[in-house]
């Protein structure tokens, strides 16, 4: 899943496009490079990042969304928002799949319209609103807790005949940079819950301020901790870059193929 901010403020410079000739370039280089999800999204979710309005969230993505749907009409594309009414003028426009970060909690009806319209859907965990989604928890065990939180969520969208869902633990939503180490060692654990897990590591406060960099300077990172989710059990790696993310997934399926089932 390649990643593409349609904002003027999201924490990694090189994820940010302006213009939709902008969009349609960096999305054929992805694709290219072997993404087959193209994840757009039109509001910052970097901690202090100001809140916009649905309508300039809507006004953003659409028309690159619409663009990027008819130039590539294989892709699969996915909105990340947290807003039904952006998901819905999204999938209007050509997007597939629903990642909501605030895992139906910040917005008035989020189940209810993926249930009723079998909207694909990415239930990411984090606490609160959008405005806390950056506060910490007290935490007795992060892996537990986090488990338990998303697991009534998932049981509910499956008592009600709900099928396309995919499981995201939220790295650095909700968490320290400790917790996130947590999640991360044991992302098995989420196996559990019976859905694809989609790991969002890449470029992360958890890697550049652990190894005292920058967002810039955290691709061998990235590689790193992509490699330990794939390891650990993740089905998509939502990234910024996708060469290097392709090159991961080759080399461990390369072990995986000769041998090595996961990490011990």
């Amino acid at each position: 899943m390649g990643i593409l901010n349609i904002t003027p403020d999201s924490f990694y410079e090189g994820s940010r496009v302006s213009s939709v000739d902008l969009a349609l370039k960096q999305a054929s280089d992805m694709i290219a490079a072997g993404a087959l999800i193209l994840d757009i999204g039109g509001h910052s979710t970097r901690p202090g990042a100001a809140s916009v309005s649905p309508q300039e969230e809507i006004d953003r993505v659409c028309p690159i969304i619409s663009a990027i749907s008819s130039a590539f009409p294989t892709v699969i594309i996915s909105i990340d928002t947290y807003r039904v009414a952006v998901a819905k003028a999204a999938i209007a426009a050509g997007a597939h799949l629903f990642n909501d970060i605030g895992a139906g909690q910040m917005d008035e009806g989020v189940f209810d319209y993926i249930v009723e319209n079998q909207v694909p859907y990415i239930l990411s965990h984090s606490v609160g609103r959008f405005d806390q989604v950056h506060e910490v928890p007290n935490y007795q065990n992060v892996v537990a807790e986090v488990l338990h939180n998303l697991l009534p969520k998932v049981q509910e969208l499956r008592s009600r005949g709900f099928k396309d869902l995919i499981v995201d633990p939220g790295f650095g939503f909700s968490k320290s940079i400790d917790h996130n180490y947590q999640l991360l060692a044991h992302l098995r654990s989420f196996k559990l819950l019976g859905a694809p897990i989609l790991a969002g590591l890449s470029r992360k406060t958890m890697i550049w301020k652990e190894l005292g960099v920058t967002a810039d300077e955290a691709l061998n990172g990235s590689s790193v901790l992509h490699t330990v989710a794939l390891l650990q059990g993740a089905s998509i790696l939502r990234v910024h870059d996708v060469k290097e993310a392709q090159e991961t997934i080759h080399l461990v399926q390369k072990l995986q193929q000769n041998g090595i089932s996961h990490l011990l």
